[in-house]
């Protein structure tokens, strides 16, 4: 509870003129005692909640005392709350027993099957009440009873929305922290798979969990995502994307330092390797740290299909990513510096379909970058009953009417739309938006110094990759350093017999996967003379 102390001290020191504050530690910044008497502590909890419309309290009789259940009708289940809890004391006050003179006894007696914990102090109380326990208080205890009977209701595990796979599971995370982790579990049955609590943000205070292999992960590596994750200083986190900005190692570059996902297959991979999972409560997307580069061009897909296909496909995704970056900036250098790269029949075809337009190259695919970018844009926030209608009408719309005015030409439809269509081979989204930024800076050095600006843009952007670090780790690696053992799982996947070892810039305890397993084959076929031997 030390660092649930720490939260509530900050709180305290922040707002020290509220009672709620005043009521949760004494003077030395202790946390205050449970009362003897239950209408002190009934006072308390009120004057700490402020008398939220969605605080409750129930009186109740233990025997021949006065008790009392509250809780946050918000966070729990009510049909839960009345069959688990206020049935079971309704049948003690009919019965008309003594009381029990200890709270343990009580409990034992009418709450056997039902998740507990004891509250001592007015902070514990109150962290119980925010994450949807049941409290029950009696006269003359010096503790209450936290009951843990259920949520409220929540999202059920569909097939994730963001990374769509052909073959593998379709199951993914959900808004539930519990549930994320148990999807965990089901996938990695070991003892082994450790999973550490946080609480993050001094007034949202949401939970936070690190998961890993003990005996695999890499004590320094993890001993910094712990320090980091501690110094985290925020009112509040609603999503990890709000942890990765606390966490990363740099904050100024185009390129993601954290792999996310919301599939739970491809966090239990990623942990086999060695790698950290970082789960927040409220959000299905999870966090891994240490990612470098090549991590953004796998897919968990990429492990379920055979290996030469799998290669084939991410050699695919990698050109794509290239695409996507430099061809819109090649047509600008090449249509206004160097034409004698183009063939003279293309060439040709290229002019004269420019002849009518009115602007530069530049110019030119500028409108169609920003038209289409818009139209993206507008489509994902549009209703998705007529999002995807809105998309596709308005390119075809808009591109087909830009090129009968003569606005565009033909060709640059062409290299906009291939452009565009490339980006979205990516498997992570946030990916492909590096891309896209980086995109429109290659332009403008296109148009300024032709081919020249490009080639230059391009060394600065490796520079910049080089000098990026994730948790210590070059973000290039394995290419940059180069690591001949990585290989296997980069730019083509090699069979699962095959990759043997675990990636070794994470300098894992345990650096190999498996042992002793050799090419499959099949069965030796015996000869007629060994068949009448035998």
């Amino acid at each position: 509870m030390s660092i649930l102390s720490t939260l509530f001290r900050r709180r305290s020191n922040k707002n020290s003129g509220k009672t709620s504050e005043k009521e949760l530690y004494d003077k030395e910044g202790i946390p205050k005692n449970y009362d003897f008497s239950l209408e002190k502590n009934i006072q308390s909890i009120k004057e700490i909640f402020y008398s939220t419309s969605d605080y409750e309290e129930i009186n109740i009789k233990v025997g021949n005392l006065e008790g009392c259940v509250c809780y946050l009708g918000t966070t729990l289940s009510k049909i839960d709350l009345n069959s688990q809890v206020l049935e079971p004391l309704r049948s003690a006050f009919q019965k008309d027993e003594e009381a029990y003179q200890d709270m343990n006894l009580i409990r034992e007696a009418y709450f056997p099957a039902v998740s507990y914990e004891f509250a001592e102090t007015l902070h514990q109380l109150v962290w119980y009440m925010l994450n949807g326990f049941a409290i029950v208080m009696v006269d003359q205890h010096t503790k209450a009873l936290a009951l843990n009977i259920g949520g409220t209701e929540k999202r059920s595990i569909v097939e994730p929305s963001t990374q769509t796979i052909i073959r593998g599971p379709k199951d993914g995370f959900v808004e539930d922290l519990h549930t994320n982790i148990g999807l965990v579990r089901k996938r990695i049955k070991n003892p082994r798979l450790v999973f550490e609590e946080f609480n993050v943000g001094s007034d949202s205070n949401t939970q936070l969990v690190i998961g890993y292999m003990k005996g695999i992960v890499n004590e320094d590596i993890l001993s910094e995502v712990k320090q980091r994750i501690n110094k985290i200083n925020a009112s509040g986190l609603l999503d990890t994307g709000n942890v990765e900005e606390y966490i990363t190692d740099q904050t100024f570059t185009f390129f993601p330092l954290v792999f996310n996902t919301e599939r739970p297959d491809s966090i239990s991979g990623n942990i086999l390797e060695g790698k950290i999972a970082i789960f927040l409560d409220g959000t299905p997307f999870v966090l891994v740290v240490p990612s470098v580069f090549t991590d953004f061009f796998q897919s968990t897909e990429d492990y379920y299909q055979p290996f030469f296909m799998t290669s084939f496909i991410r050699v695919i995704r990698y050109i794509s990513f290239m695409i996507t970056l430099t061809f819109p900036s090649l047509y600008v250098a090449i249509t206004t510096f160097h034409h004698e790269l183009l063939p003279t029949p293309l060439l040709i075809s290229v002019q004269s379909q420019r002849e009518g337009v009115p602007f530069p190259a530049v110019i030119e695919i500028l409108l169609m970058e920003l038209t289409f970018e818009v139209l993206r844009e507008a489509g994902i926030r549009m209703p998705r009953a007529v999002g995807q209608t809105l998309s596709i009408v308005g390119a075809l719309v808009i591109g087909q009417a830009a090129v009968e005015a003569g606005l565009v030409s033909n060709v640059l439809v062409v290299v906009v739309a291939f452009s565009a269509i490339s980006s979205f081979v990516s498997p992570i989204y946030n990916f492909s938006i590096a891309a896209r930024l980086i995109r429109f800076i290659l332009i403008f050095m296109a148009a300024s110094l032709g081919l020249y600006g490009i080639f230059l843009s391009l060394i600065v952007m490796v520079i910049h990759l080089v000098s990026l670090r994730t948790f210590g780790i070059p973000y290039l690696t394995p290419v940059a350093p180069f690591k001949l053992r990585d290989q296997t799982d980069v730019f083509i996947r090699f069979p699962l017999w095959a990759d043997k070892f675990r990636p070794s810039y994470l300098m894992a305890k345990s650096p190999m996967k498996m042992k002793d397993t050799k090419k499959p084959s099949p069965p030796k076929q015996q000869s007629e003379g060994e068949k009448k031997n035998e």
